[in-house]
């Protein structure tokens, strides 16, 4: 039960505010974005994504750039709100298309409406999009995306000879395309966040695979799809299937720990030949969530050294070297390491020919940022910083610093190998044959090498 959403601009201008229950003050979304703006509790630079304020429970999350916040008194479930909120975002992107600032002003009428069918005097009553279409009649008024600026997921999987449309990403699901007609198409969206921890030599300590297969469909009557993946599929760790399904574990095979099924997918040949049957509802919707801890290759061998070079004084060494095709490029690619307290000055050294290098100390917490643009596959990468101290060290240094933290996004690559290998949509007529977009993306979690 929540009493109040709101949704904030970077600004802190308020776009959207729906007061259900009148037990919160109206100040609340002042009083949040000054908390959330000036946070700076338990040596943290980020507010939570929880907290208290005068007995008032936040929830927040941040959505391409906007501030979608709840509040309430009463004691619920984090989890919960988070995940309403989470859902809130991915309802008004459905209808709206695009998800900005400039998009939810021009529609907020409809967004009003949305919230209204979605919660009811604090109580989440649905939010997918496909019931919502029974009572939201209203079509949005398009923004145009050529002129916006790519947030988030948007532009990773602009990369290839073959690039996706421009409006792979910022479509709305009931919206028609000019002249009145609906462009045949569906996208499928194989992406994996990865966990991996190296010890201070450079051995995988542990590793797991988040992964989850994403759905948006524009087809019109909502036909039947046939999903094939990979036959050499094996679930549970104990190398047989769940399922009871009978597979040779050679190099090939990928074993997931475990897996769920979005409520539209019938598994009825899935024990057979590895194949999902579904009609997708309106909307995006995850297909299937899975999650690996089985050996897999990492993309990144994160390298991390430091060593006295003197009274005061001492260097950090920082390697990085891609373990993917040169076929494949990284990019956004952040590493951040902590630095002893007592650090005061650090001069940084680029390997010659260097490009779209950033490097930083930040002084306020201590800590060394290095970004890189992208990461050719194959590649490798150093960077030197000297460190100067304002006191002598005693002891181990590597116990004052570190851990080192990567952070990374790889197109149209996937760790865990699982594959979609044929996308199959029932024909109303021969010449009925929709465009389809199978695209890949990993991303980091939590990538983390010790010192």
């Amino acid at each position: 039960m929540i009493s109040q959403f709101f949704v904030l601009s970077q600004r802190g201008d308020n776009i959207v505010f729906r007061d259900y229950r009148g037990e919160v003050p109206k100040g609340s979304a002042e009083i949040f974005f000054r908390k959330v703006k000036f946070w700076n509790e338990d040596g943290e630079e980020d507010a939570p994504p929880v907290f208290n304020v005068d007995g008032v429970n936040y929830f927040h999350v941040k959505v391409a750039g906007l501030l979608f916040v709840a509040t309430t008194r009463v004691n619920v479930s984090p989890s919960l709100v988070l995940e309403l909120l989470q859902r809130i975002a991915r309802v008004i992107k459905d209808y709206l298309g695009i998800l900005n600032e400039d998009s939810l002003r021009k529609n907020f009428v409809l967004v009003y409406e949305l919230l209204d069918e979605v919660i009811d005097f604090g109580y989440m009553q649905t939010t997918s999009t496909e019931v919502l279409k029974s009572y939201v009649f209203n079509e949005p008024i398009v923004v145009d995306a050529a002129r916006l600026p790519t947030l988030g997921p948007a532009s990773i999987f602009m990369q290839g000879t073959k690039r996706m449309p421009g409006t792979a990403v910022t479509k709305s699901v009931v919206a028609n395309e000019p002249g009145g007609r609906k462009r045949e198409e569906i996208f499928v969206d194989i992406i994996e966040k990865i966990s991996v921890t190296f010890s201070s030599s450079g051995y995988i300590l542990t590793s797991e695979i988040d992964g989850t297969i994403q759905m948006k469909s524009y087809l019109t009557g909502n036909p039947e799809i046939r999903l094939a993946l990979n036959e050499e599929l094996i679930i549970g760790r104990s190398g047989r299937s769940i399922y009871d399904y009978n597979s040779s574990t050679g190099s090939g095979a990928v074993i997931l720990d475990d897996c769920n099924f979005h409520e539209s997918v019938h598994l009825d040949s899935f024990d057979s030949d590895r194949t999902l049957t579904l009609v997708p509802p309106d909307g995006e919707f995850p297909v299937m969530n899975y999650r690996m801890t089985q050996e897999f290759k990492p993309p990144f061998r994160v390298n991390a050294l430091i060593e006295e070079a003197g009274a005061l004084r001492a260097e950090v060494i920082l390697k990085v070297r891609a373990e993917f095709p040169s076929s494949i490029t990284a990019n956004t690619i952040q590493v951040q390491m902590p630095l002893p307290p007592y650090t005061t000055r650090v001069s940084f050294e680029l390997e010659p020919g260097a490009v779209g290098n950033t490097t930083d100390f930040k002084e306020a917490n201590k800590r060394l940022e290095w970004g890189l643009k992208k990461i050719i596959g194959g590649s490798e990468h150093t960077l030197r910083a000297k460190l100067t101290f304002s006191q002598e060290f005693h002891g181990n240094i590597t116990r004052e610093a570190g851990p080192v933290s990567m952070t990374f996004t790889i197109p149209m690559y996937n760790a865990s190998k699982l594959q979609v290998k044929y996308l199959q949509i029932s024909k109303k007529t021969k010449a009925y044959n929709p465009y389809r977009w199978v695209r890949y993306v990993t991303q980091s979690n939590s990538y983390v090498a010790r010192l």
